[in-house]
């Protein structure tokens, strides 16, 4: 069975090519647009990995990692942050929250494939 992605970013083009990836990967993919749509789709089902931005409207990625980590089900789910921010202590901010690796972007697929192969296998 294929392991589950959740990407959250507000752009609906990152979302795309973040998934096409993942896809191409042999993963299952589930998007939500920023902090608050994630949350709502974290309902209890097996979620393999995040996959979230930093800045967003109506929930940043820092603040939704922390709430993420709250639920049970999701406490000990790995999660990537995948931002434009390279500043040390937004890193800082979001590894005390529970995200587990940064990648900057603009990214190439295969390194974001690389950073997910480590926390997660297809």
């Amino acid at each position: 069975m294929a392991k589950t992605i959740l990407i959250v970013d507000d752009s609906a083009s990152v979302r795309q090519v973040v998934s096409i990836a993942l896809k191409g990967a042999g993963y299952e993919v589930i998007t939500a647009n920023d902090g608050k749509d994630a949350l709502a789709k974290l309902s209890g089902q097996r979620i393999h990995l995040i996959i979230s931005d930093v800045n967003m409207p109506n929930m940043d990625g820092i603040t939704f990692v922390a709430e993420a980590k709250k639920l049970p089900a999701y406490k000990f789910t790995p999660i990537i942050m995948l931002t434009t921010e390279s500043q040390e202590d937004k890193k800082k901010q979001a590894q005390a929250a529970g995200a587990k690796a940064w990648v900057t972007k603009p990214f190439q697929p295969e390194q974001m494939l690389s950073a997910v192969s480590k926390l997660v296998a297809p």
